[in-house]
């Protein structure tokens, strides 16, 4: 069963598993991680949920609300962004209201 954890801020963390790779999987999803550039967990959640999309639509149910879907899509394509550094200290933003 997965264990939930708390933040330090009090707020509940994601749920945690333990898995056991054999050797040559485990160097498998190191090199596909490197290849994407994620973390291996990272790389091992986007596997496992292709694998449980794929199961439930060759059973032909949708266990997977489509919310969930949609978010977990925005978040994938955040995560393929590439990461930009900022050259100086943020400027004030002003916004302006349209005349009538």
């Amino acid at each position: 069963m997965a264990t939930r954890q708390n933040s330090t801020n009090g707020k509940p963390k994601s749920p945690r598993i333990q898995v056991v790779l054999p050797e040559l999987i485990c160097e498998q999803l190191t090199i596909l991680a490197s290849n994407e550039s994620r973390t291996v967990s990272n790389m091992a959640k986007v596997l496992i949920q292709e694998g449980i999309k794929k199961y439930f639509d060759k059973q032909g149910e949708s266990l997977i609300s489509e919310n969930n879907l949609s978010t977990d899509k925005f978040r994938d394509e955040l995560e393929k962004q590439s990461v930009r550094r900022l050259k100086r200290a943020p400027q004030r933003i002003r916004y302006y209201k349209k005349s009538e």
